[in-house]
């Protein structure tokens, strides 16, 4: 039982990244029709605010310090952290651990920023084309925004440790009356379920209980009729594709203390969200979020080694035999809507 509930959680952190990065894509794709393949890039350059906080956090001056000396008895020059000693060595070097929860104050304007740059400058251009044309410029976007992150990051991957606080593990099944030690869990990654847990139930308290969003909503389901009320819905559709690119770029922040942020993390999440999307049925946010979180927990069972003895390989493909087995039994996929995707 212990080992079920571990692969569960296990399936709950990666369907945590895979529902927030589809309901982005899913946020695009119901308000603008675009297909937006540049989204995994998005999460990239999220995860690389991260990293550029906990550099800026770090930089240091050097100083002397007399209480210490080198080899021959002079006093020794040490990098102090300039928190250090603008707060004080104990709040700075507090402020330099929690650098990553830190960098969501940076992320969410940056990235509010990057999606109305790219939907005015580009996307906006596209809205009446062929999905197809919109997959190869999207896609082209995402490589271009990739080779601009190798080229100032480098190609090896960062990382960007947790907070001191949480970079331990728990013991879980202490929670749910099992022995000591029976499930001994991450910190971080039940700390990243809680968040994206936080997002998605935020988007979609946004959507539902707020008179933009509710504009919104009407906009995804009859755009015309919206417009001939008088209501500016180009300018809605705009700032929900801002706010698609930050669920993304806040999906990347908090993933870095699990995978270290690179240059192509973002193609690698890419297909596999989309597979999320098409699978959760496309323009359907609850179907997203649904088939994010089952996709994540089928693959963490795929994962185990006793599966992968049998069937050797089968947690590279797994989530891919899925999605053939729902869209050939529900072609519109799980939640999807009639008419989507479908002319």
């Amino acid at each position: 039982m212990d080992a079920i509930i571990l692969q569960i959680l296990n399936g709950l952190d990666k369907g945590s990244a895979y529902a927030l990065i589809a309901l982005g894509l899913t946020l695009i794709f119901g308000t603008l029709g675009v297909v937006n393949f540049a989204h995994g890039a998005l999460f990239m350059i999220g995860a690389f605010c991260a990293v550029t906080v906990q550099r800026l956090m770090g930089l240091s001056h050097t100083e002397i310090d007399d209480t210490r000396t080198d080899f021959l008895g002079n006093p020794l020059k040490v990098d102090v952290p300039y928190l250090h000693s603008w707060f004080g060595p104990e709040v700075g070097e507090t402020l330099i651990s929690w650098s990553v929860p830190i960098a969501i104050l940076l992320a969410i304007p940056v990235m509010m920023l990057i999606g109305w740059i790219m939907e005015r400058g580009l996307i906006q251009h596209f809205y009446k084309r062929p999905h197809a044309d919109q997959i190869l410029v999207t896609f082209g976007l995402a490589i271009v925004l990739q080779e601009v992150i190798r080229q100032f990051y480098g190609a090896n991957p960062i990382p960007t440790p947790a907070p001191d606080a949480l970079r331990g593990s728990i013991d879980f099944g202490a929670w749910l009356g099992f022995p000591p030690n029976a499930i001994i869990y991450p910190a971080w990654r039940l700390v990243y379920f809680v968040f994206a847990a936080l997002i998605i139930a935020g988007v979609f308290a946004f959507l539902q209980f707020t008179t933009f969003g509710m504009v919104v909503r009407a906009g995804m389901a009859d755009r015309e009729t919206v417009g001939l009320l008088g209501i500016d819905i180009d300018k809605r559709f705009t700032l929900m594709f801002g706010i698609a690119a930050a669920v993304a770029g806040l999906a990347g922040v908090m993933y870095t203390p699990i995978l270290s942020p690179n240059y192509h993390m973002g193609m690698d999440f890419l297909v596999l969200s989309f597979v999320v999307v098409v699978v959760g049925g496309m323009g359907s946010l609850p179907g997203a979020v649904l088939a994010g979180f089952l996709l994540g927990i089928v693959q963490s069972f795929a994962s185990m080694n006793e599966v992968k003895s049998i069937l050797p390989g089968i947690d590279q493909i797994i989530i891919y035999l899925v999605a053939i087995v729902i869209l050939l039994t529900r072609p519109r996929g799980l939640l999807g809507r009639r008419g989507v995707m479908e002319e």
